[in-house]
């Protein structure tokens, strides 16, 4: 199916000038540089949505090119295995991100040499964790805090700080350090490692590849602006590097943090080699070439427009659910301001609003609750739903879509009364749940089971496909069971920050 999106990103003309600027840095430390990977190797989804035609797991493909010379190193902080830290868009933690991460790197045939648990304080989250690892044969290496870091330069960098942490044996020029978020503590890995090689005699270098913000694109850029609307938990603002300003008179773009610990960063490493540092800006780090793909920046402008509208809903979700403070909900507004976007902006959000409209004037919601949902399909055509006694907004959503896109009409049911009316008590009376209306994990297994014996269900089903990477908007927060669903369908989903319902705890 033709999408209506336009293409603005080339992946083949980044792989090239990433790969060679990659090869070219480590040819400068000796053939041993530690490259620190902010950001996503896998499925990353915030930079396939404001790149459109970027390839999610371009960078595992970069890998690929690379491999017989790269060996990568995983980080986990402890606390965040003991705190049950969530990866949003996957919905899981981020010790079992870190375990599926291993295994999708083992399918793209890269293994990672050795996992390091960060800060680690005996936390027993961590401990089983660890356990478990080595169960499995792999190599885990345990951090500590390091006192007085980062201010004490003299003890960080000594035998006492950097060196009291255990070293990660590597044997290939790259060696890549990842980890499953912001906090890791993959940059004090690197710097730990560092500080051992040139114990060791081995001169190696560090650089860092992160792909947002794009630095030698403008400040303003809706595709900066919208990396700057993805980090407000992190607080991250984009800002002209200084320092680079200052070094080559030229004004390329960095981010809060990495301007303001650069000195800092500066000194450890002069430090550690011993020699002044040929960086001169944090930008100077950096290896990334994403600008090198860049084909269409009008596509990008508006892809970043619209990445903008998607993180306000999400912020303003977080803080309706106690996520997020009061503070990253004025931030989220302010950004939109600056790029000028409304709400309606995105398509789908008015034709979701007007579906739950219309279920309240035909009085067909789920106990006084009126919930609309619409997503727009590859081709720009939009779909609506509404909600009523059998199934979620979402779900009914989900079954006008593939009926549109299978070429079925509007008015067939492809679910049987029969298979609904089963769930339905098996829901109410022996699972004793209250709300017994379909979500949409539940709706697509009647659909695939309809499937067996209606034809007209099999080919709706064989659509489930195209719904990918479409945009979808709901009136309310959705249920476990609708963000499950969704999630595995692999749509672009926003909501308004409204409950479906008044009970506080929904299953």
């Amino acid at each position: 199916m033709k999408s209506s999106k336009r293409i603005g990103f080339d992946n083949e003309k980044y792989l090239k000038e990433q790969t060679a600027s990659i090869l070219e840095r480590v040819g400068r430390f000796n053939d041993k540089l530690y490259l620190e990977f902010g950001g996503k190797i896998m499925f990353d989804y915030h930079a396939s949505r404001v790149l459109p035609g970027f390839d999610p797991n371009v960078k595992m493909r970069l890998l690929q090119l690379l491999k017989d010379k790269t060996d990568v190193i995983m980080c986990i902080y402890a606390g965040d295995i003991e705190r049950k830290k969530i990866r949003a868009d996957f919905g899981i933690t981020y010790d079992h991100d870190a375990l599926k991460t291993i295994d999708d790197f083992r399918e793209w045939g890269i293994d990672i040499k050795a996992v390091v648990i960060t800060r680690y304080e005996n936390q027993p989250s961590a401990n089983a964790f660890k356990n478990k690892l080595e169960m499995r044969g792999m190599k885990v290496y345990i951090h500590r805090p390091i006192e007085g870091y980062p201010e004490n330069i003299d003890l960080i960098v000594s035998d006492k700080g950097y060196g009291s942490n255990e070293y990660v044996k590597t044997d290939k020029p790259i060696v890549v350090v990842t980890g499953p978020g912001p906090g890791s503590g993959k940059l004090t890995t690197c710097l730990c490692s560092l500080y051992h090689e040139y114990k060791k005699g081995v001169k190696a270098g560090y650089a860092k590849f992160e792909t947002f913000p794009i630095w030698d694109i403008p400040l303003n850029h809706k595709v900066n602006i919208a990396y700057e609307a993805a980090t407000i938990d992190l607080k991250d603002v984009n800002l002209i590097d200084t320092h680079h300003l200052k070094a080559y008179g030229k004004e390329v773009v960095n981010y809060n943090r990495d301007i303001d610990a650069f000195p800092l960063l500066e000194k450890m490493l002069e430090k550690i080699t011993g020699e002044k540092s040929m960086y001169l800006s944090p930008t100077d780090m950096g290896v990334n070439r994403a600008s090198a793909g860049i084909i269409d920046h009008d596509a990008l402008n508006e892809a970043g427009h619209q990445e903008v509208i998607r993180r306000y809903f999400r912020c303003g979700v977080e803080y309706a659910l106690g996520l997020a403070e009061k503070d990253s909900l004025e931030h989220a507004q302010m950004i939109m301001n600056k790029v000028g976007a409304k709400p309606e902006d995105r398509r789908v959000v008015m034709p979701a609003r007007e579906a739950a409209g219309t279920a309240e004037k035909t009085g067909k919601g789920n106990a006084g609750f009126f919930c609309g949902a619409a997503i727009e399909l590859p081709d720009g055509t939009i779909i609506s739903g509404k909600n009523s006694h059998l199934m979620h907004a979402s779900s009914s959503l989900i079954l006008n879509a593939v009926k549109h896109l299978a070429g079925l009409p509007d008015n067939m049911f492809l679910l049987p009364q029969s298979l609904i009316d089963s769930v339905t008590t098996l829901k109410r009376d022996i699972l004793n749940r209250k709300v017994v209306s379909l979500d949409v994990d539940e709706t697509l297994i009647v659909l695939s089971v309809s499937a067996l014996f209606n034809p007209a269900a099999q080919m709706a089903m064989e659509q489930l496909k195209h719904l990918a990477n479409c945009e979808v908007h709901l009136t309310h927060i959705p249920t476990p069971g609708d963000e499950a669903g969704w999630r595995k369908l692999r749509v672009n989903l926003t909501c308004d920050p409204e409950y479906s319902s008044k009970s506080l705890f929904i299953s």
